[in-house]
């Protein structure tokens, strides 16, 4: 789930403006706990919580919620296109073919992916992996491969006495 910066915050919370306080509250919850970084490893997840949490801030205060209606109603001044051209997201390509018996991650931007192809290609995700409690069920075959690609990393000494 992506939540983008837009200037309608009903639309962030996913809710009717006519929405109650209780509605407002329940959906944020459900939302905070899909988006925190903590709970998902989907990429741009501080960027949408900071936007959930701000479009809550603003809501959940009688006050600022009855301005931001009353600002609602005043049509945004047009921008300029340069401004509202949406940053490029960085994707993962397809995953390579898996080999018999790799195991491959069935989550995140790398889903599909075997261990020993993330180990090639992004090496710092494996070791956020290791530490995250989405990678409990793969800590000891990631913990396999990074002494491996470590050990491989390790320059011989030539002519060494």
């Amino acid at each position: 789930m992506t939540i983008h910066a837009t200037s309608d915050l009903y639309k962030v919370l996913q809710v009717d403006p006519a929405a109650r306080p209780a509605v407002i509250q329940a959906a944020y919850r459900a939302l905070a706990r899909e988006l925190h970084p903590d709970q998902s490893a989907l990429e741009g997840t501080e960027r949408a919580m900071a936007v959930l949490n701000h479009a809550y801030g603003i809501l959940r205060d009688p006050m600022q919620r009855q301005e931001y209606d009353r600002s609602r109603s005043v049509p945004p001044p047009l921008a300029p296109a340069s401004i509202v051209t949406p940053a490029p997201q960085r994707a993962a390509p397809p995953p390579p073919a898996a080999r018999p018996g790799e195991r491959t991650v069935d989550f995140g931007r790398y889903r599909g992916w075997s261990l020993e192809a993330l180990a090639k290609r992004d090496p710092d995700y494996l070791e956020w992996l290791k530490r995250h409690s989405s990678g409990v069920g793969y800590r000891r075959q990631i913990d396999e491969l990074l002494a491996k690609a470590r050990d491989s990393r390790t320059p011989l000494r030539v002519g060494a006495r």
